[in-house]
Parts: structure tokens; C-alpha cells; sequence
């Protein structure tokens, strides 16, 4: 379904072998948290997608694992930037801007995060509204207003 719905949206995206159910469960015991259905079921189907000019629209899981622990326990970050502990990111624009659920309170809803003013913001309704919007425009800023 993922692949389908990320193919339709851009015929050139990029897939990678599947993430195991198993590789799922020891991701989210390093994180102390569950990822959201939708990820764990695109991660099930292809372990990151990769949009225009090799942006990965979706990370691999190793990487949604190390960016999360670095995000929630970095000091610099804690003194530069509001707490990322509500957030969980999983893909980035390719310029520094991130894209990341709502965890606490959980919610479908994508944010970004751009890096250089801190700021959060709604971008799309769920997982496959993000996918639709982010590889359908081919737009590295295919969120900005």
C-alpha cells in the first residue's frame, strides 16, 4: 500500500529493502517509545523512501533511532531549541528542516521543524498526506507558506 501510494505520487521514488518486525521492536526499546502505526507499517514495506534529488523523505530506521536519542538528550540542543522530547522525527528536506509526528499528546498529524528559527508547525494530516505532499510538488520547501 505505502509503495504504491508513494510510487503514484512520484514514479522515480526510492525504496530500500524492508525493515524487520523484529529490527521495529528493538528501535522502539532504544527509544522507550512506540513508533506510530503508519511508520511501522511503511518501515514494513521499504526500511526508508527516498524523494526528489535523493532527499530522504522517510529515514531509514537506524537513523529515526540515532536522531531521536540525539535530539531528546543533546545539552547544546537543550539550550538553543524548545524541548524535542513531544516529537518523534522521521525525514528531513535535505536543508536542515526536519519532519516529525506529534507524540505527546499523540496525534496523526506531521510537523516540521525548521531548524534555523525553532519553529513547528502543522504540514499534513498523516503519514500519507506527508508522502503525497512532499513527493508529488519535487520541492525541497514544498511545506513553506
Amino acid at each position: 500500500m505505502w509503495r504504491h501510494a508513494a510510487a503514484a505520487a512520484f514514479p522515480g521514488v526510492g525504496f530500500r529493502d524492508a525493515a524487520q518486525a523484529s529490527e521495529l521492536v528493538t528501535a522502539e526499546t532504544r527509544l522507550g517509545r512506540a513508533l506510530p502505526a503508519e511508520l511501522r507499517h511503511v518501515l514494513l514495506e521499504s526500511n526508508g523512501v527516498v524523494g526528489h534529488t535523493q532527499v530522504d523523505t522517510v529515514w531509514p530506521l537506524d537513523e529515526i533511532v540515532q536522531r531521536n536519542l540525539l535530539f531528546w538528550s543533546d545539552q547544546a540542543f537543550a539550550r538553543l531549541y524548545m524541548s524535542f522530547d513531544p516529537l518523534l522525527f522521521f525525514g528531513d528536506n535535505g536543508g536542515g528542516d526536519q519532519f516529525a509526528f506529534v507524540q505527546k499528546p499523540e496525534r496523526p498529524d506531521i510537523f516540521v521543524w525548521e531548524h534555523e528559527s525553532d519553529s513547528r508547525r502543522w504540514v499534513a494530516n498523516n503519514l500519507q498526506d506527508y508522502l503525497v505532499r512532499s513527493l508529488a510538488d519535487g520541492g525541497d520547501d514544498w511545506y513553506q507558506l
